[in-house]
């Protein structure tokens, strides 16, 4: 008679049914929070005086609607040029410099807009480098000559340009690279050209990734604030923060972010629809399509198309920042500076850290439950990524700051003491503010590592005595690493270059790297906003080399 074997019994089914209701409870509770801002502006814009909302009207509620629209169809065009031609180019063709190029187009993700309209604005302005050479050797007066207004729409949607077509690239390169190389080489057999060949088939093909990508940068187009502000564009996101600062009507300000709202809405319906339709593949990829050897002009052009967005995106703007930066007065080892560093990378480490572990419980409740309301849960928590961050703000401060205040008189009349404001300015209500944002980036990078995992392997789990907490974090999690840490470094950068949601939710005396940047812009002083932009586009780089790397190897 032998010994049976020591075995680890399985947890009883009623911790199975606890931790599965706690795993739902959370879920819920989050996709509440992430809708609440949507319900708060909807309630705010329904219910406040409409006084000054008639006044913007009048006067500039059409321009902030005309210059929106503009600057999404332009920026919209050009990232769809620049991001596709050199994704094809990169993929599909070989000419000297392309394994660099490959990498340096994703470079400009590590900047934002705003940091970029201060490089040009030093170098293109009319006291700018530019111009001041010009009219040295002409000998002209600032009335001889023409020259593009920097400061202009024109102006805003170059540099929203310059740092989104990456959206773009990415999407597409990685469509080209999917592909088969069957149909290609049945276009070319039939006497096509290469570039008929990919007007004709590789771009049919990729097409919704490159509308996803499209799309993206749209969106983030809407929510700029740093840049159209600088610059003097009025649009809706300089609309929204003028009535919360300037008129102190956050009535007006929930209006506006009402309207502005409902058009970042209809672009992520747009967005969803579109990968809704599309049901075409090219199937399993049999033959790699080998690449198009350029010779001659087409191989210096190639080289010349590709790099003028690093050149534009990259270079310039970094020469120019470095060459002010060294003019400055600004003490990079200051306890100030210091205290901006600090202030940049805890909210950006924390931020990123929350994000994906609520894109974890998220996607694993979908997965797991697999029902309609686990789906819902989901795709309400995603579409934060379509609302600015203006707008997350007004929807967050209206109610918090409601609750703080009617707390504060409770406690005032029925025990003589104030509270004070214990949400409303705090740093959990901005990471929170973040997290709301960026949530949908996560749920990309956690579902696109999660559809590789079959779910044999979550059956065997459950058979094995795992609950649905358990199988997370004992399954999954291992499992997911390198798609997490994906997550975590798109959250990482794009918190680092948040403006808004900062500028109006931030505690008092918490300022980072983007505020000082914008404050120092704000009041001329471009040489001394210089160094904190540079800081900026210095921390975003690593984790851009590093998400280039992932992207590389994969």
């Amino acid at each position: 008679m032998t010994d049976a074997p020591d075995t680890v019994p399985p947890p009883p089914k009623t911790s199975w049914f606890l931790a599965d209701k706690a795993l739902a409870a959370l879920a819920f509770a989050i996709a509440a929070f992430c809708l609440l801002p949507h319900v708060s502006v909807l309630i705010a814009a329904l219910t406040s005086d409409t006084e000054t909302l008639r006044h913007l009207a009048g006067s500039v509620l059409g321009t902030y609607s005309v210059n929106t629209l503009a600057l999404v169809v332009i920026v919209g065009f050009f990232t769809f040029l620049i991001g596709t031609g050199a994704a094809w180019l990169v993929t599909m063709t070989d000419f000297p410099g392309r394994r660099v190029l490959e990498i340096a187009l994703v470079v400009p993700l590590a900047f934002p807009a705003y940091v970029l309209a201060y490089a040009y604005t030093h170098v293109l302005d009319h006291p700018g480098v530019v111009q001041t050479l010009l009219r040295d050797v002409t000998g002209w007066g600032p009335r001889d000559y023409w020259f593009p207004e920097i400061r202009s729409l024109g102006g805003a949607a170059m540099m929203l340009t310059l740092v989104l077509y990456p959206y773009v690239y990415l999407l597409a390169r990685a469509a080209f690279l999917g592909q088969s190389a069957t149909t290609f080489l049945a276009a070319r057999s039939l006497g096509k050209s290469p570039l008929y060949a990919f007007l004709t088939v590789s771009l049919p093909l990729a097409r919704p990734a490159i509308a996803a990508g499209v799309l993206l940068a749209m969106m983030e187009t809407i929510a700029d604030f740093g840049t159209v502000s600088y610059f003097g564009v009025q649009t809706f996101a300089t609309g929204i923060y003028n009535s919360w600062f300037s008129m102190a009507d956050r009535g007006a300000a929930a209006q506006l972010s009402l309207g502005l709202l409902t058009f970042a809405l209809l672009l992520a319906m747009l967005e969803r629809s579109n990968r809704g339709r599309a049901r075409f593949s090219n199937g399993k990829r049999q033959e790699v399509i080998a690449r198009i050897p350029l010779q001659g002009a087409a191989r210096y052009g190639a080289m010349i198309l590709c790099g003028i967005p690093v050149v534009l995106g990259v270079i310039a703007p970094v020469v120019a920042l470095s060459v002010m930066a060294v003019g400055s007065e600004q003490n990079l080892l200051s306890p100030r500076y210091v205290k901006f560093i600090s202030n940049s990378l805890t909210l950006a480490s924390v931020a990123a850290g929350v994000t994906v572990g609520v894109a974890i419980l998220l996607g694993s409740f979908a997965r797991l439950r697999g029902t309609r309301a686990a789906g819902t849960a989901q795709y309400v928590a995603r579409i934060g990524y379509a609302v600015p961050g203006g707008v997350i703000a007004v929807g967050l401060m209206v109610p918090f700051a409601a609750f703080d205040n009617g707390l504060d008189a409770l406690m005032r009349d029925t025990f003589g003491i104030s509270t004070g404001l214990l949400f409303t300015g705090s740093i959990w209500l901005l990471v929170g503010a973040y997290m709301i944002r960026f949530l949908a980036a996560a749920l990309g990078a956690y579902e696109g590592g999660i559809a590789s995992v079959s779910r044999n392997i979550d059956a065997a789990s459950r058979v094995l005595g795992q609950s649905s907490l358990g199988t997370i974090r004992r399954i999954h999690v291992p499992l997911l690493t390198p798609s997490l840490l994906t997550a975590a470094l798109i959250v990482f950068v794009d918190v680092m270059k948040e403006l808004p949601a900062t500028l109006i939710m931030r505690p008092f005396n918490f300022d980072t790297l983007a505020v000082q940047a914008y404050r120092l812009a704000s009041d001329e002083r471009l040489n001394g906003a210089a160094v904190p932009s540079l800081l900026i586009g210095a921390i975003g780089l690593l984790p851009v080399i590093l998400l280039c790397r992932q992207v590389a190897r994969n």
